[in-house]
């Protein structure tokens, strides 16, 4: 049908899987977009079966239910050669039912604008019929164009220079059930959380307003604390939509893990997300009351081998329900925000790295020894370090690490990359 290329053409790229989530089955790819100045997050999915009763094509509807009910628009792609089919009225049936925005678009359409073939459709009930061809990107921008006017987005710009300067956004990001609610809970109160019950941009992750020790804050929960609406429960639990979105627009990510559960692959996933966007990172290891000793000590390895791309994130364990560890977590969310909003001086940049490279020069490749001439910043959260000179191309990874700890040692940089 083309559903994939059609994503690789609104994504720019054949590799944007953004977050291939384990336990999601392979059948739910993310990828971002970008048209003039709105970003988007498409899903593409399996094919879809309303009705399929057995095996993996049940997997497979299970899947496009969850895609459809988390996402905001929907693009129902039908094959315009094939003509209309059975299953696609099966679909359409399922799409009128569920009353979302939907385009209906027309793929492999190529030379077929003013066609006959196209009429059939309108028998979907649908609305308009937009002819497309995926494979050469025919029609894909105006489609997009079309799909983001549905939403009424405000300009990009409007409400972000609103944001208050000296609020830290902290998201709470984690698997469904490992304490994410309970820990907000704890941090807030009940009654609080339903009184500043705003829901964001996302499908509804929920910011709340906090204040500790006169810092103000800025919670994003991916939980999902809102009353029930007409989604079913396996959303409920856990929108991946959500979860990108929340980590996206903060400043640092609490990753919470379930003691009990240890580092599943979907921990993994999510931590390689936040990696990814860049964000400052505090990993805490909740229900830790609840496991054993030897219990523990697995845990701890498999966190060091698992998660070993985050070594630079501070691990706390804590019991959310007895409120025991929460303190220091604190401590670690500060330091890690102070350090992805850290300002490094050019002339120290330069001295640290010129010291570096006196103490251990780059080795040579071939007839090239990269030479290192000075340092500046190029970006704060997360902090990107600029490095002129000759034949830098040659640089080792290995060497690459060497200064990064010379850096963060001096700058005390813990929580970012």
């Amino acid at each position: 049908m083309g559903k994939s290329t059609l994503f690789n053409r609104m994504t720019k790229s054949r590799d944007a899987i953004v977050a291939d989530f384990a336990g999601l089955t392979r059948d739910r790819h993310y990828g971002n977009g970008r048209q003039g100045k709105h970003e988007y997050i498409v899903i593409d999915t399996g094919g879809f079966e309303p009705d399929a009763s057995s095996g993996i094509f049940r997997e497979m509807a299970k899947q496009t239910q969850q895609a459809v009910a988390e996402s905001d628009v929907v693009i129902f792609v039908v094959d315009a050669r094939a003509g209309l089919s059975a299953q696609d009225h099966e679909i359409g049936k399922y799409l009128r039912r569920l009353g979302k925005p939907t385009l209906l678009v027309g793929n492999k359409a190529e030379g077929m604008k003013d066609s006959m073939h196209m009429s059939e459709f309108y028998e979907l009930g649908l609305g308009e019929v937009y002819p497309i061809s995926a494979a050469h990107g025919q029609g894909v921008r105006p489609l997009v164009e079309h799909a983001l006017a549905l939403l009424n987005l405000p300009e990009p710009g409007e409400d972000e220079d609103d944001t208050d300067k000296g609020v830290i956004r902290l998201a709470v990001a984690g698997r469904p059930n490992v304490g994410k609610s309970t820990l907000i809970n704890t941090w807030l109160g009940e009654e609080r959380l339903v009184a500043f019950d705003m829901p964001g941009t996302t499908r509804d992750a929920i910011s709340v307003p906090f204040e500790r020790l006169g810092q103000r804050f800025e919670l994003i929960d991916t939980a999902g604390l809102r009353r029930k609406g007409k989604v079913f429960e396996a959303i409920e639990k856990f929108s991946v939509v959500k979860t990108l979105q929340a980590v996206e627009s903060a400043h640092v990510v609490l990753l919470l893990l379930d003691a009990t559960q240890g580092v599943t692959d979907q921990d993994a996933h999510i931590a390689g997300y936040i990696l990814e966007s860049g964000r400052s990172v505090v990993i805490a290891v909740n229900k830790w009351d609840a496991v054993d000793d030897y219990q523990r000590q697995m845990l701890e390895r498999s966190i060091e081998t698992r998660l070993s791309f985050l070594k630079f994130a501070p691990i706390h364990f804590i019991s959310a329900i007895k409120r025991q560890g929460i303190g220091p977590l604190w401590t670690s969310i500060l330091q890690a925000y102070k350090s992805a909003t850290c300002k490094m001086p050019t002339p120290v940049l330069t001295r640290l790295l010129l010291e570096a490279v006196q103490f251990q020069t780059p080795k040579k490749s071939g007839m090239y020894r990269p030479k290192m001439r000075y340092a500046h910043q190029g970006g704060m959260n997360p902090p990107v370090i600029v490095i002129h000179g000759n034949s830098l191309e040659h640089v080792t990874d290995a060497y690459k690490r060497f200064l990064e700890a010379r850096f963060r040692k001096e700058f005390n940089l813990v929580g970012t990359p």
